[in-house]
């Protein structure tokens, strides 16, 4: 069963340079350490507003994808997880949350 991490980013303290380092360096870091990290899919969200129009509870979302809920924790694990991680406090000025599950699609 496919498990992710879902990280949610309340809005930074400065939005323009927040988009400047994850575009320039923070994804690129991601990349570079895909293969040590195992996720299979990530997917990257800037979120526009709420349903009602109103500014957005959470400014983006990342989401990694990993085969299984061990392919996912042996990925936490992994020096490049820790890389990326330890990046988050570089420009993640307005926290963040950092979840786990796994998908409960139903047939």
């Amino acid at each position: 069963m496919p498990a992710h991490l879902v990280v949610l980013y309340n809005a930074p303290k400065d939005p323009g340079a927040f988009e400047r380092y994850y575009a320039a360096t923070h994804l690129p870091l991601l990349d570079a350490n895909a293969r040590s990290i195992g996720h299979t899919k990530a997917e990257f969200v800037k979120f526009a507003s709420a349903v009602d129009g109103s500014a957005p509870s959470f400014y983006r979302k990342a989401e990694l994808t990993f085969e299984s809920m061990d392919a996912l924790r042996r990925g936490l694990a992994s020096e490049g997880f820790k890389k990326v991680g330890g990046d988050l406090g570089n420009f993640a000025t307005g926290g963040f949350v950092a979840l786990i599950g796994e998908l409960t699609n139903r047939p």
